[in-house]
């Protein structure tokens, strides 16, 4: 499957007090280990909101400026979201999601974790969920999970540890305490 791989990292970071982005992780950034994984699994990737990468088209919104943004300048149907802040994804489970995303008739995949929850940000997206999401920024509805409410989303169950985000500098801690 041809897919475009996308991660957001254009995020306040205001609960962690620094750019969740440049985290030290395995060597490099955190940005840098999520864009390898997204990389791997959908054989490129584009940051979405750091300097370093495409300014979000419309900023300030969050995570759905983000997706926005990675709709508007697609190449392909299918489009891999992954936040910058989760340090415990890798390729694998992301290749799952894209491979159910081949064979679904839905307007996305998103990753679901063992107690339900969905992930709006480690997700695929098809290209015809542009029209939905222009709608919901424009009568200012920006939360993700009520962007999923009104879409043909499937969820694909992945393991929560996958999943886990670091949002605070204790949340961090705990986190490389744990992949120590």
């Amino acid at each position: 499957m041809t897919a475009s791989g996308f991660v957001l990292a254009g995020g306040a970071s205001s609960r962690m007090g620094r750019d969740k982005a440049l985290l030290p992780y395995h060597g490099t950034a955190l940005v840098d280990h999520v864009a390898r994984a997204v990389r791997d699994a959908a054989g490129n990737v584009a940051i979405i909101g750091h300097p370093n990468g495409i300014p979000d088209l419309l900023p300030g919104l969050g995570p759905i400026g983000g997706l926005y943004t990675a709709l508007n300048i697609t190449q392909t149907d299918w489009n891999l979201v992954v936040a910058c802040d989760m340090p415990g994804i890798s390729a694998d489970p992301l290749r799952i999601l894209l491979k159910r995303a081949e064979i679904s008739d839905c307007d996305g995949v998103a990753a679901r974790s063992p107690g339900g929850t969905l992930e709006p940000l480690c997700a695929v997206y098809h290209r015809r969920c542009l029209p939905t999401v222009t709608r919901a920024i424009r009568d200012k509805r920006l939360k993700m999970l009520d962007l999923l409410s009104e879409l043909s989303v499937e969820a694909q169950p992945i393991d929560h540890a996958l999943l886990a985000n670091a949002n605070t500098p204790a949340e961090w801690a705990a986190f490389e305490n744990e992949s120590k």
